[in-house]
């Protein structure tokens, strides 16, 4: 396929089939997909880095449309069925689909000019992976002990969020999650959102959750494992990831919050 189709088109459809898709086949198995495809492109190593991270955010954006995509969307739909919000399978794809969409159509069309365009092609040198069924069901097993151990931190954080996170204002909430970019954004979910705050300021958590955790390598699940299947460092993530990050999150900021718009798909 890239012997017949342009480097940069290439790029720009798999980073925005990947970041589509990760929420119907998991932001595991699109991370996954991600690393075997990075393999395999005629490029230097330092462009496939690039691509890589660009996708994790593609994906870590995506990811969140629907239950099934990511801990953090699953965590935030459970936490919300109940009333008020009674958050059905579609409920964040309703409230946050418009936004995302563009975002990964975003980050797909910057991957084909920042990568595509400038990358030099290569000898393709694939990495063998080791990995086998059995990795598989291990695997799944620590995201299944993960998730659950988060709904349980959630539980026991109700109290502190009804008494305080209720009563920040959403361009806060949005800017304080920047800390995901280090810690876990599932985590974070997990301790933050609840039926208790308003619809604007789940959805402000959200989109800083989402943003700022492909920032470094621990903000998320589809960074951890694309780095740790590619050897990529906290240092060489850092170079493209916090300043793409701090870009996306000002955008976005500009475009909720000063601009206000956030448009429903009315599902």
């Amino acid at each position: 396929m890239t012997n017949s189709v342009p480097l940069p088109v290439f790029v720009a459809v798999v980073i925005f089939v990947l970041g589509m898709a990760s929420s119907l086949i998991t932001a595991i198995i699109a991370s996954l997909f991600l690393v075997e495809i990075a393999n395999l492109m005629p490029m230097e190593r330092s462009d496939k880095i690039k691509m890589v991270i660009i996708a994790c955010f593609a994906i870590g954006l995506g990811a969140v449309l629907t239950p099934l995509g990511e801990p953090l969307s699953t965590i935030a739909v459970t936490k919300l069925q109940g009333p008020p919000y009674n958050a059905s399978f579609w409920y964040l794809a309703d409230q946050l689909g418009i936004l995302i969409v563009l975002g990964v159509l975003g980050c797909a069309l910057f991957g084909a000019f920042y990568v595509g365009r400038k990358a030099a092609r290569v000898e393709v040198q694939e990495i063998a992976d080791e990995g086998g069924l059995k990795e598989v069901f291990i695997r799944a097993a620590k995201v299944w002990l993960f998730v659950s151990a988060l709904f349980l931190l959630g539980a026991g954080m109700e109290v502190l969020i009804f008494k305080y996170f209720t009563k920040i204002p959403d361009y806060v909430l949005f800017w304080v999650n920047m800390v995901s970019a280090i810690l876990d954004n599932a985590t974070l979910t997990a301790a933050e959102i609840s039926p208790a705050m308003s619809q604007s300021q789940i959805n402000a958590a959200l989109y800083g959750l989402l943003i700022s955790g492909g920032m470094l390598i621990p903000g998320n699940i589809p960074n951890i494992i694309s780095a740790g299947k590619l050897g990529i460092t906290s240092s060489e993530w850092a170079k493209l990831g916090i300043p793409m990050g701090l870009v996306l999150n000002a955008i976005y900021f500009i475009l909720v919050f000063v601009l206000g718009i956030n448009p429903t798909l009315g599902l």
